[in-house]
């Protein structure tokens, strides 16, 4: 995987909700990364912001190809979209 930083929008459940995911890979090995929660529910808000606070401490470090974040903070649905947007990310990368 190519260095760099890569952004993508994740997309999940019914309504449908949306986050946006930035990750800065250094040899395939996230470094960084932020989530934009983009809902307007004030509970999905919520969670989808603990969601961006909680997210970093369980990936950073790790290799890109083997992160596929669970129910963490409280949500069950922020992570697929988390992950969604993780695979698109991924895409991206493969084609640098």
């Amino acid at each position: 995987m190519p260095t760099g930083v890569y952004t993508a929008t994740g997309d999940y459940g019914g309504q449908p909700s949306h986050i946006t995911v930035r990750a800065w890979l250094k040899d395939g090995i996230i470094t960084a990364v932020t989530v934009t929660p983009h809902a307007y529910v004030r509970r999905s808000l919520e969670l989808q912001r603990a969601f961006a606070v909680a997210v970093p401490k369980v990936v950073i470090g790790k290799r890109i190809d083997q992160v596929k974040v669970g129910k963490l903070a409280g949500s069950s649905g922020t992570p697929k979209g988390f992950n969604d947007a993780i695979r698109k990310i991924k895409e991206q990368a493969a084609r640098r």
